[in-house]
């Protein structure tokens, strides 16, 4: 059977422009050849809902634009993602599904049986669980129907006692001759192959194809890299699509990996070529679902400012992006210089704001209230919160997405100011590891043949520059030694007994874990930020700000 896959990218709750998207899918798909067109996870509503799903009308709306999209179907079936609501008085009011439209109706509907809780996940909160999944014959073919979680069962990452029922086992005594599975999967770095291991399994266990349709695009925190795959019964990997972009593509199911079979396979690429082309695709749907179409960005002459300005450029172009210098009574030459060659080389708009008379006229204010207590952090944060009014204040005017330029080691430890370099409506790179900024801008230079992040920025010593002479290694371990430590207390939960054990410092590890923990009512008011590693702070990372617990 030649499968359609629409990896589309959905906006939540848009649902007449996903509708259209849709149609448009389908037509194509259809004309192409398709005799079965294949969506991702919900995509008439876009994934995740989330609380849109407990408005009075919501599940309604999604089922009415669902009946308009089966209208449009004819003698070729879609199956699409899609909400129904649960007519049984008990339990939550609504299905995770999928619409079997054919010849201009529904025909059939399956639903999702495993609910994931982990994570960013939050389903159990909504919808009801189906008890087995759907098999629809079509064409003298049993073909199984499952969607996202449904293949994972016990594969999820962190616990291997999730899910009690094995959607696949029950399939595979359903002797089906073709499982398809509709996905809205979020991206992490190492998730594709992940994710390939499972579907490859899974097809092996049923000998049977697997036809397995992604969705793509940003939403909220979230990533979806697409990478839409099919999978022989004998578990290869047979076509890929693209990632981090739409497909329309038709795509046979193969029934036999036979030597002879050419593989769809795509050339490797490096771990900092995913990274920058899914932050690049968060950043663009971030502001154009929410209607911005230009980025504002504090260049202090330093590498994370630089990164987040490269990736900026990318995802809106030159011409909309606006960097602005704010140097104060004690910013060195070189910052104010690197930042300079960073947007020349980029072509954006530069602008030099000096901050010292206003930072001045703070502390006359302030000084008579502080008379006889000496300085301390507390001037050094009055210059970043003038940053931040001052950012702001040109976000307003231009009507700019104002993007804060703090990575995850950073805002691990609080190395940030609440209300200064924290103000901002987008997180770019808070979930990318100081380490990982730095490679990730070699990378940038070594693919362009020439610098683009100016030299001087990457080998320079890393300040904040609140304080004559300040390097952040005045207060912080070398950043390979710190993201490593992180790592290990935030991403994998090890306990201090046991990052010593590791051979890190013990002093050192009671101090960055008490920064850690100390900090989190500042991340809980931080802006969104971009998820790109298996737990990135913000809504996958639910720790209590007012908490005692060491361990």
């Amino acid at each position: 059977m030649r499968i359609g896959l629409a990896q589309l990218n959905p906006t939540v709750g848009d649902l007449a422009g996903n509708l259209a998207r849709l149609v448009s899918a389908y037509r194509e798909l259809v004309a192409a050849g398709a005799e079965l067109v294949l969506t991702p996870e919900l995509a008439i509503c876009g994934y995740p809902p989330r609380d849109l799903l407990l408005r009075s009308r919501f599940v309604h709306d999604v089922e009415n634009a669902t009946a308009e999209l089966a209208a449009a179907t004819g003698e070729v079936p879609l199956l699409v993602g899609t909400v129904v609501a649960n007519a049984r008085e008990q339990g939550r009011r609504a299905f995770n599904a999928a619409a079997f439209c054919h010849h201009g109706r529904v025909q059939q509907i399956a639903r999702k049986c495993l609910l994931p809780t982990y994570d960013v996940f939050d389903e159990d909160r909504y919808f009801e669980p189906a008890e087995a999944p759907a098999v629809i014959v079509h064409a003298g073919k049993r073909i199984g129907v499952t969607i996202c979680e449904d293949i994972w069962a016990n594969e999820s990452p962190g616990d291997t006692r999730l899910h009690r029922f094995d959607p696949v086992a029950h399939l595979a005594s359903e002797r089906i001759d073709l499982l398809l599975n509709l996905s809205a999967s979020p991206w992490y770095e190492g998730k594709a192959a992940l994710r390939e291991r499972i579907v490859a399994d899974v097809a092996r266990r049923l000998g049977a194809p697997l036809v397995y349709c992604n969705a793509v695009g940003g939403n909220d925190e979230l990533i979806f890299d697409g990478r839409s795959i099919v999978a022989t019964p004998e578990g290869a990997i047979a076509h890929r699509l693209a990632a981090f972009a739409e497909e329309r593509r038709v795509l046979d199911t193969i029934l036999s990996a036979a030597p002879a079979l050419k593989l769809d396979l795509p050339p490797s690429t490096p771990p900092e070529a995913d990274i920058h082309a899914a932050l690049v695709l968060g950043l663009r749907d971030y502001a154009h679902k929410s209607g911005f179409t230009r980025a504002l960005i504090a260049l202090s002459g330093g590498i994370d400012s630089a990164l987040v300005a490269e990736l900026a450029v990318a995802a809106f172009g030159p011409d909309n992006v606006i960097g602005v210098s704010l140097p104060s009574a004690i910013s060195s030459e070189h910052s104010k210089d690197d930042a300079l060659a960073l947007a020349q080389n980029l072509g954006i708009r530069f602008e030099t704001i000096a901050i010292a008379d206003t930072v001045a006229a703070a502390e006359r204010a302030l000084g008579p209230v502080f008379a006889g207590r000496a300085p301390d952090v507390t001037e050094e944060n009055l210059q970043a919160r003038t940053r931040g009014v001052l950012m702001m204040a040109l976000s307003n005017k231009f009507g700019a997405l104002l993007l804060t330029t703090g990575n995850k080691s950073e805002v691990a430890v609080g190395y940030c100011t609440l209300y200064g370099d924290m103000c901002g409506g987008l997180a770019v790179i808070s979930d990318l590891f100081k380490t990982q900024v730095y490679a990730l801008c070699r990378w940038i230079n070594e693919r362009a043949g020439r610098e683009i992040i100016p030299r001087n920025t990457i080998e320079k010593p890393p300040s904040a520059e609140l304080r004559p002479g300040q390097v952040d290694q005045d207060s912080l371990p070398p950043y390979d030694v710190l993201d490593a430590l992180l790592r290990g207390y935030i991403e994998e939960g090890k306990a201090r007994a046991d990052l010593i054990t590791d051979g890190f410092d013990a002093a050192m590890v009671r101090d960055i874990c008490r920064k850690v923990d100390l900090n989190e009512y500042k991340r809980k008011q931080a802006a969104p930020g971009l998820k790109i590693t298996p737990l990135a702070f913000g809504v996958g990372r639910r720790i209590p700000i007012v908490q005692k617990y060491v361990g």
